[in-house]
């Protein structure tokens, strides 16, 4: 049978459903780790910076992996690759818990991070075939909030089990909202429209997959502006800087002098809420002041944010989360945006896996390294070196000018 988008009626309500349910799924199992980091250095007598790999292998895996996940869905489609993700990872995040040592912990989350890759590698290019271009923005907008909510809901709530629960339980009790969102995943992912037979035996219709040609010339096409090589650079800089940070803020919270408790300390993930704001407010802000000076001052917020959390005044660290985790949304929403405007028409795909790449190639590789400074300087030198990343970000920007 030959299903055309004319035969087949797409429900946008049922597909936005489908994928906002698939963002929180994959964004709370990536980072639900994060708030338990100083248990599992506990556990396994392991400094931050160790700790910090819980976070980073799974993002690495994440990003090595995206784009050899994208290139696979032109051939097999869409939407076995997203079910195919969201299933394998929610059944990685159930086995977390049973890991026997750190270093089956570790390929477990590899593996995790392999799986989620299939998500955010080929979700908007799924909206597009079912939505088609004018139809689209709302749901990726819906698409961007559950990955949000679900990075944020991941974190608080292995933050506010860690104590009752342990690390185990907190892991066990996130796979549990996410294994109820991929359900309702599996139950409203339609097929693509334009393919032959079941999704099992897709084959496109509407157009032809790319060759191996096309695919090299795009990804040269692609690393070929500077433009474009600046938002890779922001991407990378500045989530490598904001990943360092909150990777640090168990220990620092939980730690002398501010000692709070974990669920209590894990409310800091609270302040995605002021970056949902800001980076869905950033396209007003380009359009009055443009692009190179809306993403150079979220870049100099997120260092002033930064700068604020060294003192041990409570309510300073506070507002110095509040304020970095705004900048930075702000200045990784123009970047993206900005990227996937100036991607060449043959070159669309490969913009964005490189910038998902380097976005979280950025978040594995930083975050680790921050949290190493971290356990060996202190709060203070890692203030600085995530400084001096967003510096070369905001120099990067800066060179588009000329």
């Amino acid at each position: 049978m030959l299903l055309t988008r004319e035969s087949v009626r797409v429900n946008p309500r049922r597909v936005t459903l489908a994928v906002a349910a698939a963002g929180i799924s994959s964004f709370a199992l990536l980072y639900a780790p994060q708030p338990v980091l100083p248990q599992l250095a506990a556990q396994f007598h392991l400094d931050p910076g160790g700790a910090s790999l819980a976070v980073s292998v799974a993002t690495g895996a994440l990003a090595l992996a995206v784009l050899p996940i994208a290139v696979l869905s032109e051939v097999v489609g869409r939407r076995p690759v997203i079910l195919t993700s969201v299933i394998a990872s929610v059944v990685l995040g159930l086995l977390l818990p049973l890991a026997p040592s750190y270093s089956v912990f570790l390929v477990l989350r590899a593996i995790q991070g392999v799986a989620i890759a299939g998500f955010p590698g080929v979700a908007a290019a799924y909206l597009v075939e079912q939505l088609g271009r004018k139809g689209v923005a709302a749901a990726v907008g819906a698409m961007i909030a559950g990955n949000t909510v679900g990075g944020m809901a991941g974190r608080l709530v292995s933050g506010f089990t860690a104590s009752p629960l342990g690390w185990h339980g907190a892991l066990a009790a996130v796979a549990a909202v996410a294994l109820v969102c991929a359900v309702i995943t599996v139950v409203a992912l339609p097929a693509s429209p334009g393919y032959r037979g079941t999704f099992t035996t897709a084959r496109r219709q509407q157009r032809s997959p790319d060759t191996p040609g096309r695919v090299i010339a795009g990804l040269k096409a692609a690393v070929a502006s500077r433009v474009l090589l600046a938002q890779y650079a922001v991407g990378m800089l500045a989530m490598g800087s904001f990943v360092a940070l909150y990777n640090a803020a168990g220990f620092r919270l939980t730690g002398k002098p501010l000692d709070l408790s974990p669920a209590i300390a894990s409310l800091v993930f609270l302040a995605y809420a002021v970056g949902s704001v800001s980076s869905s407010m950033a396209g007003k802000t380009v359009a009055r002041f443009g692009r190179v000076r809306t993403v150079v001052v979220g870049l100099l917020t997120t260092i002033a944010g930064a700068a604020l959390t060294i003192s041990d005044f409570l309510p300073l660290v506070v507002l110095g989360f509040l304020v970095l985790t705004g900048g930075f949304f702000a200045a990784h929403a123009v970047a993206n945006g900005w990227a996937a405007a100036e991607a060449p028409e043959n070159a669309r795909g490969q913009v964005a896996g490189l910038y998902t790449l380097s976005y979280y190639l950025g978040s594995s590789v930083g975050g680790t390294a921050g949290a190493v400074i971290y356990g060996q300087a202190g709060w203070t030198w890692l203030i600085v070196y995530t400084a001096v990343l967003l510096t070369l970000a905001m120099a990067a920007v800066l060179s588009t000018k000329r």
